[in-house]
């Protein structure tokens, strides 16, 4: 029984069932402990001998961590320096002077497509978490309008990122694809650009504008400040003036400010001279902020959060002209996701330090302060990784295979349709890629090479969809914005999954000229 593949997919679905509802239910578990209560019971279920469960547990756990848990928390000290310092007040600045808020959202998709070339989805978001945050709370307050600008800046930075980490080579997902189906690598990365354009302008800017009036988000004022360096409450200075003019929550103010400023903005219960107090005391962290904002170049912002973007681009580069050569394995080095952003904080630390004149102790501060409210995102980021591990470990994965590669259909179809299930089945794209490329292989005869990039591109679409409960990506976006499992549900894998559906109707648009 264990090994039909019908009672695989049954328990499959029961699993995410349960999940669900035990997040759900009135007690409420935290995710972490819900997905290793699921990990466990569906082990079980599966057959897995009971001894044999703890190290798949720990192995899953800690496989996920370390690819993404240093990552995650190396980011939250960029990101948090990057406030402080007032670097990204320099950036929303930018983007708020330069855009209305029509094109806001419309900057941030470019920002983001760049960004996200050479960066994994869940890096690039750890890099512009900041930026969106800053822009999005100066948004609110400038044009105060109800909670629906954090959507409307953040689903076209996660299309532009899904997207790209899916479809387009230098990315790990298409590169194996590339290699198993023997694909032209320049061709692909062509094609998989024609395709990612209007298919991230579908699933960001556009679907953004529909669904953020249905959703309201209001993240907690503990993450606003995480990533903004200040209350989500405090007054925006100029507010009545132009954008320009504003004292954003962009960075800058230093988290160890007296409790009483945070609400610095409403006056509901304060005695007058309590709240003549605060307000004074929210100038104060004002003008502090715009003093070291105006210390901070423009440049040296970008700079820095493009650090880390700018040696996985190497690496990338690197791979695709001159592989196998002396200078790979330095550029593989420093390209990886942890040396990179371990590069990018020390340079960070040194530039921004120095230009916003702050001391040892400070930065010091600022790195620590950064870290607790990452830890239950790193734990759920865990979580899931166990959960993946178990339903790999399971055999699931194989009778999805079995239940699909006997279908006569399209390649480009065929490629997407087996990418989407294995990875809605195992929760990683990886897997996905791997197996739908291994089916489609065989297959592939006489078919011209932009017909095989165009394969690789729908596997890597197919890979990014259904990006739900199992995937360590879902839970990070979740807990990293304070929504609910339906907001996240709406947002994120709805996003990714608009994505991967806009990718294979591109492909298919090409596939008639191939």
């Amino acid at each position: 029984m264990f090994g039909n593949p019908v009672y695989l997919v049954g328990l499959l679905f029961a699993s995410i069932a349960l999940l669900i509802f035990l997040i759900n239910w009135r007690t409420k578990l935290h995710p972490f402990l819900a997905l290793l209560v699921v990990s466990l019971l569906t082990a079980l279920a599966a057959g897995e001998h009971l001894v044999d469960i703890p190290e798949t547990l720990i192995e899953g756990a800690g496989g996920t961590l370390g690819e993404t848990g240093v990552v995650v928390a190396l980011g939250a000290m960029l990101g948090r320096l990057l406030a402080d310092s007032g670097a990204v007040r320099r950036i929303a600045d930018l983007v708020v002077e330069h855009s209305s808020p029509k094109t806001a959202p419309w900057i941030m998709t470019a920002v983001a497509f760049v960004v996200g070339i050479p960066m994994f989805f869940e890096v690039g978001l750890v890099v512009l978490m900041p930026v969106i945050y800053s822009v999005a709370v100066r948004l609110e307050k400038l044009h105060d309008r109800p909670k629906m600008w954090y959507l409307r800046i953040l689903i076209p930075a996660i299309a532009a990122l899904s997207c790209l980490h899916g479809m387009v080579p230098p990315h790990p997902g298409p590169l194996i694809a590339v290699d198993g189906l023997n694909a032209d690598t320049g061709l692909t990365i062509l094609l998989g650009l024609v395709c990612a354009v209007p298919t991230v302008i579908l699933a960001g800017p556009v679907y953004a504008r529909f669904i953020a009036p249905l959703v309201r988000l209001e993240p907690s004022s503990t993450l606003v400040e995480q990533y903004t360096g200040t209350s989500p409450d405090a007054p925006e200075a100029g507010a009545s003036g132009d954008a320009g003019s504003g004292g954003g929550s962009g960075g800058g103010a230093r988290s160890e400010r007296p409790a009483g400023e945070a609400g610095s903005g409403r006056s509901g219960g304060q005695a007058p001279d309590s709240q003549a107090s605060a307000e004074q005391g929210a100038v104060a962290v004002r003008d502090e902020e715009e003093r070291k904002a105006r210390k901070v170049p423009t440049w040296m912002a970008f700079v820095c959060v493009l650090v880390p973007v700018a040696l996985m681009l190497v690496h990338a580069v690197v791979v695709i002209i001159a592989p196998d050569s002396p200078a790979e394995s330095v550029a593989e080095a420093i390209g990886n996701p942890v040396v990179a952003m371990l590069i990018g904080v020390i340079f960070a630390a040194i530039t921004l330090g120095t230009a916003a004149r702050m001391n040892g102790e400070q930065i010091r501060t600022s790195f620590g302060s950064s870290l607790g409210s990452v830890a239950g995102v790193i734990l759920i980021i865990a979580g899931g990784g166990a959960f993946n591990e178990v339903l790999k470990d399971s055999g699931i994965g194989d009778a999805m295979v079995s239940a699909t590669s006997h279908l006569h259909m399209n390649l480009i179809v065929l490629g997407w349709l087996i990418g989407i299930i294995l990875s809605f089945a195992t929760g990683s794209a990886t897997v996905g890629i791997v197996s739908a490329t291994g089916i489609v292989a065989p297959l592939i005869t006489d078919e011209s090479s932009m017909f095989v990039s165009l394969i690789v591109i729908a596997i890597g679409s197919g890979s990014i969809g259904l990006n739900w409960v199992n995937h360590a990506g879902f839970w990070f976006v979740k807990e990293s914005f304070g929504m609910t499992l339906g907001q996240a549900t709406k947002t994120h894998m709805t996003v990714q999954t608009l994505v991967s559906v806009f990718g294979l109707c591109f492909a298919l648009l090409l596939s008639l000229f191939a």
